[in-house]
C-alpha cells in the first residue's frame, strides 16, 4: 500500500472546524482511492469518508454525512477531510489508507501515525 502522511488535526471546540490533510510521498494519487478512519480511545478503528480514484465519487459514514467533506488534489498529492461542526464523539486519531478502492480497516496492511483530533469544550 501507498505510505501516506497524515496531519492537520488538533484541539477545538464543539461547533469549529479542522481540514486534515492526507499525503503521498513519491506517488502519484490518480489511481487510488483514499480512505479515512478514525479510533476514539477504548473503541475500535471505524471508517469515516473516503474518496474514488479520480475524485468521482464519495462515501461518508452516517454519523459525519453532512458536516464532513473529501476532496483530491492530484497536483499536491493530498486529500483533504473537511470536518465541520465537529462534535465530541468525532475526537480520535484519524489515519487515512490508500487502495485501488474503497476500503474498511480490516483490509488495511500498514497504518501510518495519524493525527489526534480533539473536540472539547
Amino acid at each position: 500500500q501507498v505510505p501516506l502522511v497524515e496531519s492537520g488535526g488538533g484541539a477545538v471546540q464543539p461547533g469549529e472546524s479542522l481540514r486534515l490533510s492526507c499525503t503521498a510521498s513519491g506517488f502519484s494519487l490518480n489511481y487510488y482511492a483514499i480512505s479515512w478512519f478514525r479510533q476514539a480511545p477504548g473503541k475500535e478503528r471505524e471508517g469515516v469518508s473516503c474518496i474514488t480514484s479520480g475524485g468521482g465519487g464519495s462515501w461518508h459514514a452516517d454519523p459525519v454525512k453532512g458536516r464532513f467533506t473529501i476532496s483530491i488534489d492530484n497536483a499536491k498529492k493530498t486529500v483533504y477531510l473537511m470536518m465541520n461542526n465537529l462534535k465530541p464523539e468525532d475526537t480520535g486519531i484519524y489515519y487515512c489508507a490508500a487502495d485501488y478502492t474503497c476500503v474498511t480497516p480490516d483490509m488495511v496492511t500498514s497504518w501510518g501515525q495519524g493525527t489526534q483530533v480533539t473536540v472539547s469544550s
